[in-house]
């Protein structure tokens, strides 16, 4: 079983750490501004706001070197909703692996809200995590996790992905603020 390490206690940070238990890993849980304790998973999920990844990174990043660093940021204007505030070719998942080049990236769980993932289920689907990253290894380690809480993970392929799927989620997170869908619902994948 894995050791993960989650950087923000907010809804998604609670949200995945239950997944984590759920699943048998272990799991702490870091306040983004706790500096004081380190981290010490093999996989850790920076659960905070796109705006505050710099700090983040400022305060840990060499303690993230060789971890597996999942993104779950979406890189969203905040003051319209409207726009991704990354370059058109690039994404939030991008920028952080250029400053930690020694980690193992992975985006996840951005296209998810936190109560779908606590409810582990959409309708009769279970909850679909979509994940890119370009180190199978990073990503089959993810991907045990999501399993092993009965949910369904799907590599959406390299980290060039990201850049869709932090899409997929501005799309999401737009329906639910313009309450089009529910904030507990989402997209459902269903397997062929």
């Amino acid at each position: 079983m894995a050791h993960v390490s989650i950087i923000g206690t907010g809804t998604m940070g609670q949200a995945i750490a239950g997944v984590v238990r759920q699943g048998g890993s272990t799991v702490e849980l870091l306040g983004s501004a706790d500096t004081d304790q380190p981290v010490t998973g093999d996989v850790v999920v920076l659960a905070v706001y796109y705006g505050a990844v710099p700090d983040v990174i400022a305060q840990r990043g060499e303690q993230l070197a060789g971890k597996v660093v999942v993104d779950i940021t979406n890189p969203i204007d905040t003051a319209t909703f409207d726009a991704l505030v990354v370059p058109p070719d690039g994404s939030a998942a991008a920028e952080i692996a250029a400053r930690l080049p020694r980690s193992r990236v992975v985006k996840a769980f951005n296209t998810t809200f936190a109560a779908t993932l606590a409810a582990g289920a959409l309708g009769d689907q279970p909850t679909t995590v979509l994940m890119a990253g370009d180190d199978e290894e990073a990503k089959s380690a993810l991907a045990e996790i999501v399993t092993g809480a009965g949910l369904r993970a799907l590599d959406a392929g390299s980290l060039r992905r990201a850049r869709e799927l932090e899409a997929l989620g501005l799309l999401q997170i737009t329906l639910a603020a313009g309450e089009k869908i529910g904030w507990t619902g989402g997209f459902a994948l269903v397997p062929r």
